[in-house]
């Protein structure tokens, strides 16, 4: 049974603007899910209806086989939100957030309190139990929210832009989490504007432009498109120049330690690799030039039709 099935759904406002045009959407349980889309895409609207904040104007949800219309309150049972902005009381310890959070769900407070301890304790929060929500630092915050959106044991999870503003340390952590409760088999939407954690962390994934979903199928098809990439090598300085081009490769010498070179998805990196050490050039590191998923997403939203051909 899917996690989340979604049929026709349309939007619109009392001024007349069209947020949603009829998408079709469908997420498989246990998938990792990314939601794409340019500021304004639908990508809010969407989440904001699948958790009854917003109300649709047309077209059917389901959350686990259970319609949102004629089964609202058990198919929320099913939902945890992790949304953008904080809203949870600042006042509060925050292990007393899970517990007032987990009594909305009907849990008895013995129950919830080792729930919160649990979540607590895998999110590194346990030592600030007793520390009032407005004196956590940003990364706490968000951590938080995502223990709160758990405490109902949730089998879909929305996540809502969940690393915003948090440091690189504290994001790798949260990617280690999530990654986890997949595995351990709860569905993940997540929405995100970095772009390099829909890649690292999701197997499939829809992009939202004006309304409509234009892409949406597998991260491994979505990538294979990709025709060239550029590479960028640290090298031992190498003041004696490069020929522009050795063999098949474009090379570019920035400065005398980074090199750049153009590669087709059907040219071998590690055949690369050999004919650089063949012209004696010594390398210290690679990386992408350009996040992959990044151009193709930039590409995608910049087309006016929905995309159909190779990068």
């Amino acid at each position: 049974m899917p996690a989340l099935e979604i049929n026709q759904l349309t939007k619109t406002y009392a001024n007349g603007f069209s947020a949603l045009k009829g998408i079709n959407l469908t997420v498989k349980s246990g998938d990792f899910f990314a939601l794409l889309g340019s500021n304004g895409a639908g990508k809010s609207t969407t989440i904001g209806i699948i958790t009854s904040l917003v109300n649709k104007s047309s077209g059917q949800v389901k959350i686990f086989g259970h319609d949102l219309d004629t089964q609202p309150g058990l198919a929320k049972t099913y939902v945890g939100l992790v949304p953008q902005e904080f809203n949870f009381n600042i006042f509060e310890p925050i292990i007393e957030i899970l517990i007032n959070q987990a009594g909305y769900y009907g849990i008895p407070r013995e129950e919830a309190t080792e729930r919160a301890e649990k979540y607590l304790k895998l999110l590194n929060l346990w030592q600030f139990r007793r520390t009032i929500g407005k004196n956590l630092s940003g990364g706490m915050k968000r951590r938080l929210m995502i223990a709160r959106a758990l405490i109902h044991h949730p089998k879909l999870l929305i996540l809502d832009e969940p690393t915003a503003g948090v440091d690189v340390e504290i994001r790798h952590s949260m990617w280690h989490f999530l990654r986890k409760i997949n595995k351990e088999g709860i569905t993940i939407i997540l929405t995100t504007h970095y772009i390099e954690e829909a890649e690292e962390l999701c197997d499939q994934i829809a992009i939202i432009k004006e309304g409509e979903i234009i892409e949406n199928t597998s991260m491994k098809e979505l990538l294979s498109r990709i025709k060239k990439e550029t590479l960028v090598f640290e090298i031992k300085d190498h003041s004696t120049g490069i020929p522009p081009h050795i063999e098949e490769y474009q090379l570019n010498l920035v400065n005398t330690n980074v090199l750049e070179i153009k590669i087709t998805k059907n040219q071998s990196i590690n055949h690369l690799i050999n004919t650089l050490c063949q012209h004696k050039i010594e390398i210290i590191s690679m990386r992408n030039k350009n996040n992959r998923l990044e151009q193709l997403f930039i590409d995608l939203v910049k087309s006016n039709t929905p995309y159909m051909g190779k990068l």
